[in-house]
């Protein structure tokens, strides 16, 4: 996609928050654990490269990523720290996994028996790490048979696998009520009783975990939302207050008009005048990650709280100002400050979804500026 560097709308990331939160996390993890930095999604919307090279800075030994081609892009950064590829990869692609030194989660024999001939006929090794679905429902082994017949088949074919690492993900480390996250501890714990050597990595926590869960164990911890300062529970549960966002979204006024009684605003007219009123028109729309069911929403103008009015459209979006503002007033419609009206907490809530979503959403059609 292209990126919008001409016209005033642009996302303000600072590494050095992120480099802080790490820090922290650091201080609280036990002394043999180490912290792989997930940036997937291009870093959950803050830029891949960047905020990985910031991570390492930090004390990251390793990365997260979903697919292959993120791997590939921090290999060709210059980062030689492990990076995991925690989605499916195509068994197909297993020697150019195994080329640029990717790591690849495994959650079934199957894969790995279609992809042993591709390896011995490339002399290439790879390194896997098992799944172990211990109640998410997405990927990996459910039960101590088929695990041993993996585990039995790693061990038969050394030169072609690395046994690097073994892990599951808990799906309610985040909520208050505990039951389903011990369940799943209780369910990893029973499928490791198979797993006589244990690889060099044994990971189970994610932020929540990580952060709330001090006894789920593992020698590494899968720094994700929390490392961009945010709560994965949302509101449910208190994170510390050492953890601070690092993304803001700002932009512009481009446009102030006066509106009589009767006129209307965007498509289909969702919003009608009641009187002569001040509107001002944002060049942000859903094509950036503004999402449309952002219509009711305030961002600030000038320092105070406008309501967006009328339908987000594709490129852009109107708000009611309280007076004539000058052109260019600048607007926050995301701010890196924790307890701001426009934080991504408060943008989540509104838009019924949760911060993960906002930060994914937000295009690369919008340029990414960068503090150190």
């Amino acid at each position: 996609m292209v990126v919008g560097l001409h016209r005033k709308a642009y996302i303000k990331v600072d590494l050095d928050v992120i480099r802080q939160n790490i820090k922290y996390e650091l201080t609280r993890m036990e002394k043999n654990q180490e912290l792989f930095a997930v940036v997937k999604a291009n870093a959950y919307g803050h830029g891949l490269v960047p905020v990985a090279k910031a991570a390492k800075q930090a004390g990251a030994t390793g990365f997260c990523v979903a697919v292959i081609d993120e791997g590939v892009a921090l290999r060709e950064a210059g980062l030689t720290e492990t990076i995991l590829v925690l989605g499916v990869t195509p068994s197909e692609d297993a020697p150019y996994l195994a080329e640029y030194e990717l790591s690849t989660a495994v959650g079934d024999l199957e894969y790995l028996q279609q992809v042993y001939p591709l390896l011995k006929q490339s002399g290439q090794k790879l390194r896997v790490h098992l799944a172990l679905d211990t109640g998410m429902g997405r990927i990996g082994f459910r039960d101590q048979a088929s695990l041993l017949e993996a585990l039995n088949f790693l061990q038969e074919h050394t030169k072609q696998f690395e046994f690097e690492g073994i892990f599951t993900h808990f799906s309610t480390a985040d909520a208050k009520d505990t039951t389903y996250y011990e369940q799943q501890l209780a369910r990893f714990e029973e499928l490791m009783e198979v797993v006589e050597k244990r690889p060099r990595y044994v990971h189970v926590a994610n932020s929540a975990a990580a952060v709330w869960h001090k006894d789920c164990g593992g020698n590494v911890v899968r720094f994700g939302i929390t490392m961009y300062g945010l709560n994965p529970s949302g509101t449910e549960l208190v994170l510390p207050n050492e953890f601070q966002p690092a993304l803001s979204f700002e932009s512009e006024l481009v446009a102030v008009k006066r509106l009589a009684p009767g006129d209307g605003v965007g498509y289909g007219k969702t919003y009608t005048a009641k009187e002569h009123e001040w509107l001002g028109t944002v060049p942000v729309g859903y094509a950036d990650g503004w999402l449309r069911r952002m219509q009711g929403y305030h961002v600030l103008v000038g320092g105070e709280l406008c309501e967006i009015v009328g339908r987000v459209c594709m490129d852009q979006f109107m708000v009611k100002l309280p007076h004539e503002f000058p052109l260019k007033t600048k607007v926050t419609l995301l701010s890196s400050e924790k307890d701001a009206p426009q934080s991504l907490q408060n943008a989540a809530a509104y838009a019924d979804t949760i911060t993960y979503e906002i930060l994914c959403g937000l295009s690369e059609r919008v340029p990414r500026y960068y503090q150190n």
